[in-house]
């Protein structure tokens, strides 16, 4: 009786395990993820850029839509101003050399000196690119 319920708790703890596991480019997008948030609140140009690829469509939940340069000038300007960010409820998928993200994000903004809050769901594509993953497009939507 005792090995059966030894060998049941290790077959649940290993099917746990399994589940919950991220594969290494799930764990890699999602410091990718965490490398952009920071930069986004520290406008880190240098990290934006490197982040980001060059055919980057980055859409706000307004509707206005930016390529790679208008994001990162607007981020380091302090047009757009992210004061703090919270992510929560984050999945990401991996397929093929690409990678879907979606979460919520909660957070305070300061853009052009205007104190405000931002509370969006967000999608999220990110494309693997000689090792390392880059932003390719990004959509907000008010919630």
């Amino acid at each position: 009786m005792k090995k059966a319920f030894a060998f049941l708790l290790i077959t649940c703890f290993s099917v746990l395990n399994t589940t919950f596991a991220q594969s290494k480019d799930e764990a890699a997008v999602a410091s990718a993820v965490e490398a952009l948030k920071k930069a986004m609140i520290d406008a880190d140009k240098a990290t934006l850029e490197n982040l980001t690829d060059e055919a980057l469509s980055y859409g706000h939940s307004n509707g206005k839509i930016e390529d790679k340069a208008e994001f990162v000038r607007a981020i380091v300007s302090g047009e757009s101003d992210f004061v703090t960010i919270n992510l929560t409820e984050q999945t990401i998928k991996i397929v093929g050399n690409a990678a879907i993200v979606r979460h919520k994000l909660a957070g305070t903004t300061n853009n052009s000196g205007k104190p405000g809050t931002a509370n969006l769901s967000l999608l999220m594509v990110w494309q693997k690119q000689k090792g390392g993953w880059k932003l390719l497009a990004r959509q907000a939507v008010k919630i």
